[in-house]
């Protein structure tokens, strides 16, 4: 071992005790294109063992954002790996693609072993949502760069998607229903401004609100649409799909018309907005109008089907997700409008 590495603040004895210590929830994670084990140079997965004629490879990568901050601060770090997966994985679902696998990146400012357990196992928990393998990563020491005791996290999820299966916008027409799924709070994104409004209003999150407390509801995982799109793609054809992130509504909806001559209705009086967007947006003194800018205000994720499917679509969601409900449609005017 380098007495001279410890002395400069890396613990190469810590980074082997994590690898052990993750051993168990990375293994909880394996399917049927998992090769080889942890500890190698590079993470191996057998395509080869589904059955795809012209695959295409989906790819996607992202991180928790400031959220961490509040984890790290009061020390939740059991299901913030959720957060990283979800916000990855609901990304490459929207083309169409089958989740594979999973490869996270951990950086430290220093190794504890019982921390990147906590860690690793909430992303395995993930992982088993998401129905990929997480097969490999990297834990980085790195002192000096971070904040004593604090890290960050990133991560990578590839999935696949048979060539003439991909989910492509162009398809979209005039007269196409977006249909809501709701999200399970604030999911993992504007939490800057969150942080910022419960310091500047000083906010108490321990504070009870409605059956938990603030706190809860701040760090509650952001929600994997990886079942029910499975379910929705053997049943209807679905035209797009958007995750709704940073950006809000006006962002990642834009995102399904692009530059063509289409534009997007938003009637959202169904929408069952989380209480905690309320109190966002009165203590941080936030017009309606840039919350939808900014969050998700209740919905996390959006299909877009045919008029005559929409019944079908709405029906086999409610049956996971009951107050899904239709948020607009596809019209001939650009823009975004909301009603």
């Amino acid at each position: 071992m380098s007495s001279k590495y410890e002395m400069a603040g890396v613990s190469l004895n810590s980074g082997y005790e994590s690898i052990e210590r993750i051993r168990k929830h990375i293994e909880s994670t394996k399917s049927e294109g998992f090769n080889g084990d942890i500890g190698g140079f590079g993470g191996l997965f057998e395509l080869f063992r589904y059955r795809y004629d012209k695959p295409v490879l989906v790819s996607g990568t992202d991180g928790v954002g400031t959220k961490l901050l509040l984890a790290i601060e009061h020390d939740r770090l059991d299901s913030i790996g959720i957060d990283l997966v979800a916000m990855c994985v609901n990304d490459i679902l929207t083309c169409g693609a089958d989740p594979l696998f999973f490869l996270d990146y951990i950086a430290v400012e220093k190794n504890h072993p019982e921390r990147i357990e906590r860690i690793v196992s909430s992303i395995a928990e993930g992982c088993r949502i998401g129905h990929l393998s997480l097969i490999g990563g990297e834990t980085a020491e790195m002192p000096g760069l971070y904040e004593k005791d604090h890290f960050d996290l990133a991560g990578f999820a590839v999935g696949a998607v048979e060539n003439e299966k991909m989910i492509d916008p162009d398809r979209l027409e005039e007269g196409n229903v977006l249909i809501g799924i709701p999200s399970s709070g604030i999911h993992s994104n504007g939490y800057s401004l969150v942080r910022k409004i419960i310091r500047d209003a000083r906010i108490d999150v321990t504070k009870t609100f409605g059956e938990s407390s603030i706190l809860d509801v701040l760090l509650e995982p952001t929600r994997i649409y990886v079942d029910i799109v499975n379910r929705l793609k053997k049943k209807v054809d679905i035209r797009a799909m958007a995750h709704i992130t940073g950006g809000g509504y006006y962002e990642n909806l834009l995102r399904l018309v692009k530059d063509k001559p289409l534009g997007i209705e938003l009637d959202l009086k169904d929408v069952q907005v989380p209480e905690i967007f309320s109190l966002l947006m009165k203590e941080g003194d936030i017009t309606e109008d840039e919350m939808y800018h900014i969050f998700n205000m209740g919905i996390g994720f959006v299909v877009a089907v045919g008029l005559n499917e929409s019944s079908a679509a709405l029906e086999i969601i409610r049956d996971t997700y009951p107050s899904a409900c239709v948020i607009g449609s596809i019209s001939e005017k650009r823009g975004i409008r909301i009603r």
